[in-house]
C-alpha cells in the first residue's frame, strides 16, 4: 500500500530558528499545534518526517524557508509496488 506524502526535517535547522525566533519548545508547539514533546523529538532527531499539514503549521511558526528546515524535496514514505508484485 502506498503511503502518503511526507516532509523529512532537519531537526538542527528546526531548533536554530526556534532559537533565533526567542521561542521555547512549549511555545513553538502551541503556534504550530503540535506538542512540545514532538517539538523535542524533531529537534533531537528522533523523528524526522512529518505530514504536509504538520509541517506547514510549523514552518509558519518558525516563519522559515522551505530550503532551510527540509533535507530533501517531499516524498512519499513508501515506494510503490513493482507491478509484479501487485497480482
Amino acid at each position: 500500500m502506498h503511503q502518503p506524502l511526507t516532509y523529512e526535517v532537519n531537526g538542527d535547522a528546526i531548533r536554530e530558528e526556534r532559537m533565533q525566533a526567542g521561542l521555547t519548545q512549549t511555545e513553538l508547539a502551541k503556534r504550530a499545534g503540535i506538542t512540545p514533546r514532538y517539538v523535542s523529538h524533531l529537534e533531537t532527531g528522533t523523528r524526522r518526517h512529518m505530514g504536509p499539514q504538520t509541517y506547514r503549521r510549523l514552518r509558519e511558526a518558525l516563519n522559515a524557508t522551505d530550503a532551510r528546515l527540509r533535507l530533501t524535496p517531499p516524498r512519499p514514505t513508501e515506494d510503490p509496488p513493482h507491478p509484479a508484485e501487485r497480482e
